[in-house]
């Protein structure tokens, strides 16, 4: 099924998201890293007028979500099997309605922090992609990678925490489903958090 999922990049130019789809989509989501799918899957059967890209490196993650999509008969699926930001930077500028990037790895070692997917530049990449009022979906179950969210993002002026109590992000919101990496969270008594944070658009100038 991969030829007819994946996503070739344009050797020049950009790449329109939408024209993916046999079906023009009311708006496309993005999911950094899927693991093995089974969040983007739901959420593509959930919202078949959504056009889904997930991005992920590992093959036997592409292989378990390109099951699930031939099991469910999902139509509005596409798979960049690479590093996302290759992606990102061909997208046109506020083309993404929603983010979502669940439970990264939290490289815990300080030499490693630079790998880490909540980075300056990649969030620099974002904001330029998503959309005004789009959302971006982080979830963490490790402290010290949930502390290093909250300080790069809530120092931007292009997202906004979209929390007011603790419930927002102690607790999965509704319409959020549930992933294996925080079923094994949970298991091991560690409590995930879950952030949202809305984009906003700079002032026309």
């Amino acid at each position: 099924m991969l030829p007819r999922l994946a996503i070739t990049l344009p050797e020049q130019g950009v790449l329109d998201p939408a024209a993916l789809f046999a079906q023009p989509p009311q708006a496309v989501w993005l999911e950094i890293g899927f693991g093995a799918g089974e969040h983007l899957a739901e959420q593509a059967a959930r919202h078949p007028e959504i056009g889904f890209i997930g991005c992920e490196v590992f093959e036997n993650g592409v292989a378990c979500l390109a099951g699930e999509i031939a099991c469910r008969g999902l139509a509005n699926i596409r798979i960049f099997a690479d590093d996302a930001r290759l992606l990102l930077d061909r997208l046109p500028p506020a083309s993404i309605g929603l983010v979502f990037a669940l439970f990264p790895d939290p490289w815990p070692k300080e030499r490693h922090h630079k790998r880490r997917l909540v980075a300056p530049a990649t969030l620099d990449r974002l904001a330029r992609v998503m959309q005004g009022g789009g959302e971006l979906r982080l979830a963490t179950d490790d402290p010290g990678y949930l502390a290093w969210m909250l300080e790069h993002l809530t120092a931007r002026p292009d997202f906004h925490w979209a929390a007011n109590r603790p419930a927002d992000w102690r607790e999965r919101p509704a319409g959020w489903p549930a992933t294996r990496y925080e079923e094994k969270a949970r298991a091991a008594g560690r409590a995930p958090a879950f952030l949202r944070f809305i984009g906003r658009r700079p002032p026309a100038t």
